[in-house]
């Protein structure tokens, strides 16, 4: 049988730091999604905020109960594909490995797998970062989960449906709420507002992930004197809000232009956020649980 050809910009994919031939079908990640995955914006032959990606993936085994001891050969890994080109995205998936025998329940003797995959920087498009971007609010609701709350696991569904709601191009981002009626995140980005000068985030506690940039944001507002604070936020928040942007790992910080086809203001708090963030997406740096450094 012959080797599927690689989908198209791949330029390589490991699993278990070797050359990818094939992945093994009783893997738990494809079974029952199983695992964790991180997705790694490098420039200048760097990833940014790696510690930060490498915490929260082992905060997601602890949680998960995955066993897997090298982490530090994974990191070496990383800065390796980071190296081997000038800007890249690299996905990293973490799955607690090949099933040992049927069912849900893990049997504890599994070995987690891990597979690397790198992908080429996008076409850069400054537009969403200087104008803002159009967005919508979905119809879908993401399910509510406190075991699950935070963590970037691999069941991504209720994400493939809700970016599946449009096919507009001039439409970025979907504004995402749980179940319960709480703001949660966008389909793929955290989401902020501002009012009155304080910035309000949804708290992750029943559904959505912690991100990385999310967590970038946060404390750089706070070490600046900035009031920032999770809450609860409901779909009249986000009307009366006088500011509203978007975060992820490899866009930085996106403001929201038009939601809904309604206007809304690019503010000077956002605009302030991204002035004081543009140096360490432009020279990758890593941070850890003190001040930036390099990665």
């Amino acid at each position: 049988m012959s080797t599927p050809a690689a989908p198209p910009g791949l330029l390589r994919a490991l699993i278990d730091g070797q050359p990818a031939s094939g992945l093994d079908v009783l893997d738990r990640g494809l079974h029952y999604g199983d695992g964790l995955f991180e997705t790694i914006a490098c420039r200048g032959g760097r990833a940014r905020f790696l510690t930060l990606h490498l915490q929260r993936l082992t905060e997601g085994c602890a949680r998960l109960r995955i066993r897997h001891e090298d982490f530090a050969g994974l990191a070496t890994q990383i800065r390796a594909l980071a190296a081997s080109e000038p800007a890249c995205i690299i996905k990293l998936i973490l799955t607690r490995g090949s099933a040992t025998a049927r069912g849900y329940g893990p049997h504890g003797d599994e070995r987690s797998r891990v597979v690397l995959l790198q992908y080429p920087w996008p076409p850069e498009d400054p537009a969403p970062w200087e104008r803002g971007i159009a967005a919508r609010t979905a119809r879908g609701r993401l399910g509510e989960n406190a075991a699950l709350a935070g963590l970037k696991h691999l069941n991504r569904l209720e994400q493939v449906l809700i970016r599946a709601e449009w096919t507009d191009p001039a439409i970025q981002e979907s504004l995402v709420f749980g179940s319960s009626g709480w703001l949660v995140s966008g389909t793929m980005s955290n989401v902020f507002l501002v009012s009155e000068g304080r910035i309000m985030t949804p708290a992750i506690t029943r559904a959505g992930v912690s991100g990385i940039m999310r967590r970038v944001v946060m404390r750089e507002a706070q070490q600046r004197g900035l009031t920032v604070s999770e809450a609860a936020l409901d779909a009249a928040a986000v009307a009366a809000a006088e500011e509203l942007f978007v975060t992820n790992a490899r866009i930085g910080i996106w403001p929201v232009r038009t939601l809904d086809g309604l206007e809304r203001r690019v503010g000077p708090v956002t605009r302030q956020l991204q002035q004081w963030l543009r140096p360490l997406l432009e020279a990758p740096a890593d941070m850890t649980s003190g001040d930036p450094v390099d990665a």
